[in-house]
């Protein structure tokens, strides 16, 4: 049955890299999976056949997490459609490069919409769903620990926020013994950083275990979160990151 039967998991931003590997490590454990995309049906849609060939239900929501209405509606949605929500994992993200010289005030607006505002409004409709044994888990970036380059000082700022609502959260919600954490991958070998893309090398000399990680090894690590394993772990920052922060 798996360690998860029973249990309803949403994944924003699930249709591709290490959404989409979250969202099928939840399925293989024995939760139904909705997974939020902005633009990729055709890729959400196929996540979700893929959940269905593991015997589980999949529902594919469009929904900018940048929009508070949407974000709110997914998470509704998820409740409706599958009878309850136990899991969110926040994992929808933009990465915005460039100096502070070159960021526009709508750079910066888009991304806190995304990672600050959007993950907040995000929780803050599931928690009514939840009960004991509910699970917030966000995943953050490898960045909030080190930053050896320049031109993500916007995506580092982002990211850092997490920690803060990550442990006032856990505050607010363990007396409900609801568990909420952040993970903090590394570069891992996706279509948006792919381990022989441009920067590649550049990064591998900072990583202690020279190697990107598969998003499947981030997956591994929110999904024992997700399960009877997290039951004693919240208000905490967890890094998957090959030794990047080391």
């Amino acid at each position: 049955m798996g360690p998860l039967a029973g249990k309803v998991a949403l994944v924003t931003g699930g249709s591709r890299g290490i959404g989409a590997a979250i969202a099928l490590h939840l399925a293989r454990d024995g939760a139904d999976v909705a997974l939020t995309y902005l633009r990729a049906e055709h890729r959400a849609e196929r996540v979700v056949r893929e959940i269905a060939a593991l015997g589980r239900r999949g529902l594919a929501i469009a929904a900018d997490s940048a929009d508070p209405e949407a974000v709110t509606s997914a998470v509704d949605h998820t409740a409706t459609k599958l009878g309850r929500l136990d899991i969110l994992v926040n994992n929808a993200g933009v990465f915005p490069y460039g100096s502070i010289e070159e960021t526009t005030v709508q750079d910066l607006d888009h991304t806190l919409a995304v990672h600050v505002r959007g993950v907040y409004l995000t929780i803050k409709a599931a928690v009514p769903h939840m009960g004991e044994g509910g699970r917030v888990i966000s995943i953050g970036s490898c960045f909030v620990e080190r930053v050896p380059y320049p031109g993500v000082s916007l995506y580092a700022m982002s990211k850092s926020a997490l920690g803060g609502l990550t442990r006032g959260l856990a505050r607010d919600l363990g007396g409900r013994g609801i568990t909420v954490n952040v993970v903090h991958p590394g570069s891992t070998d996706t279509e948006m950083n792919p381990a022989d893309g441009e920067t590649a090398e550049t990064e591998l000399g900072f990583i202690a275990l020279g190697r990107y990680a598969e998003p499947a090894e981030i997956a591994a690590t929110v999904s024992h979160l997700a399960g009877p394993g997290g039951r004693y772990i919240t208000g905490t920052s967890i890094s998957v990151d090959g030794g990047f922060a080391a």
